[in-house]
């Protein structure tokens, strides 16, 4: 596929104001953007000719001749792979990167990037057969841990992915340009593109799960660093007499807070007798989960919920030198367990706002995300666009 993309700036801000906002109108564009009625329909035209652009009807009449709603083209498609270490998940979208369909089902990506890359293919393939979709526009891919130049950079929960080129393989296999990124800052560009996130230029997303990570939109973009690790926080020290990491070291937060860590706590819990049902649920099944800490928690359990608290202070803590470093207008929790969010945010707010500089958190919300699993989606698209909709 030869991909197209807007030939100069001018068109780049416009492809991005129809992905962003919607059909507008070429009067709204023109006052939008300040360009001249000459220099708009210039670079309309040439976009349309292009195929990206097309007329959407006419727009609401403000007195005088009617002007036509413009958009992204029907043909514009991207699609979006997110992996997680026991999961994947694909989706097609438009070009405004609305979820058109999409399909997910539990994989083991610990053992290696081929089997994994290999079924997210067919996945996407059978998604663009369902839609008709001959070409994709572009891919964005979500990794758990730190990325750099599309290939995944000692992943501690994905070790047989060590230095493995995701992006080449991912666009050999479907024909377009693909992008990679960890998973926290993808989840940034989901937020940023369709949840709360949209309202603020700068905001922090914090990831809870199996792997721990931060995302940062700063002044209305995503912050990746000098080498592409900033945000990641999962192997900041909390104590030197800490539970092992995955990463070799002792007391990371990713080891006292990650799924790992939670359920290596309950584990110590049920076997010292200090909670009967998650002692049953041990006895029962031979391992614990955090779902399993989560429902003797919702239960009432006072064992399941002092980890749990515990781990949202020491998150809370971390997060209290973020605000005060960067001063966020807003906190975004993401990958909360089901009927632990609340518990973990109470626990997370009560932190920040005591620890923190009020004129930090005097104004600054820390709130969970609504948007769930559908912001890494729309973030993997949101994050090919970026690519295709710069000018080459």
């Amino acid at each position: 596929m030869t991909l197209v993309r807007p030939e100069n700036p001018q068109q780049a801000r416009l492809v991005r104001l129809l992905r962003d906002d919607g059909p507008r109108s070429r009067v709204e564009l023109g006052d939008i953007l300040g360009l001249s009625r000459s220099t708009l329909t210039s670079e309309l035209d040439r976009l349309v000719a292009r195929g990206l652009v097309e007329t959407a009807g006419p727009a609401a009449s403000r007195g005088g001749r009617r002007s036509s709603l413009l958009r992204l083209a029907g043909g514009v498609r991207f699609a979006s792979v997110v992996v997680a270490t026991d999961r994947i998940s694909v989706a097609l979208t438009d070009g405004e990167l609305n979820v058109l369909a999409e399909a997910a089902e539990p994989a083991d990506a610990r053992g290696g990037p081929e089997p994994v890359i290999a079924r997210a293919v067919e996945l996407v393939d059978k998604l663009r057969a369902e839609l008709g979709v001959a070409e994709l526009t572009g891919v964005g891919i979500a990794l758990p841990g730190p990325v750099d130049g599309g290939t995944s950079v000692a992943p501690a929960v994905l070790p047989g992915w060590q230095s493995f080129p995701v992006r080449d393989a991912f666009a050999a296999e479907l024909g377009c340009p693909a992008l990679v990124d960890n998973d926290a800052n993808v989840l940034a560009l989901g937020e940023q593109h369709a949840g709360i996130g949209r309202t603020f230029d700068d905001f922090l997303y914090l990831k809870l799960g199996t792997a721990i990570g931060c995302g940062l939109v700063l002044s209305g973009s995503l912050y990746r660093g000098a080498t592409s690790s900033a945000g990641d926080i999962a192997h900041l020290p909390l104590g030197e007499d800490g539970p092992v990491c995955g990463c070799g070291e002792s007391g990371c937060l990713e080891a006292y807070c990650g799924d790992a860590g939670l359920a290596r706590a309950a584990l110590a819990a049920a076997r010292a007798g200090r909670s009967e049902p998650l002692a049953s649920r041990l006895a029962e099944t031979g391992t614990l989960t955090v779902a399993d800490i989560a429902t003797a928690a919702t239960a009432g359990d006072p064992a399941a919920q002092t980890l749990v608290r515990d781990a949202a202070r020491r998150v809370g803590r971390v997060l209290v030198g973020l605000v005060s470093f960067f001063n966020p207008g807003i906190v975004v929790i993401g990958g909360a367990p089901d009927g632990l969010g609340h518990i973990l945010l109470s626990e997370i707010r009560g932190v920040v706002y005591r620890r923190s500089a009020p004129l930090a958190t005097g104004t600054m919300p820390v709130v969970l995300s609504d948007l769930a699993d559908r912001a890494a989606l729309v973030g993997a698209a949101r994050l090919a666009s970026e690519h295709v909709f710069t000018s080459g």
